[in-house]
């Protein structure tokens, strides 16, 4: 599978559970780690861990499993590695006080649909 398919499935997984504030940001000229990054926001704990579980879900019905789920019992910050694409899923505080998207700045903001 392509990353941009699997970014685009992300992205849907996180849309259908209404993820708030979703970011797509490229960082292929930037990392060999992985080829996206994808932010979205919830609106409580639990709401964070169902747009985790969705991303998951929604990959292991197209033939992608997660390498690594890291944060699921804190709930406040949940990363989903899926090779191609890391998924960070946080609430809003969370978001702002680490700021992940500063450290991207300069890497391309595919915004929410990730189209270029």
């Amino acid at each position: 599978m392509q990353a941009e398919e699997l970014r685009d499935i992300v992205v849907r997984a996180l849309e259908d559970v209404k993820a708030e504030d979703v970011s797509v940001i490229d960082v292929r000229e930037r990392t060999s780690v992985t080829d996206f990054m994808v932010l979205a926001s919830g609106t409580s704990n639990r709401h964070v861990k169902s747009l985790a579980d969705s991303v998951v879900e929604e990959a292991k019905e197209k033939g992608v499993r997660a390498a690594n789920v890291e944060g699921a019992n804190a709930s406040d910050w949940i990363l989903v590695d899926l090779g191609d694409v890391v998924v960070h899923v946080m609430m809003p505080a969370t978001r702002e006080f680490y700021d992940l998207e500063r450290f991207w700045r300069d890497a391309p903001d595919l915004g929410v649909a990730g189209s270029e």
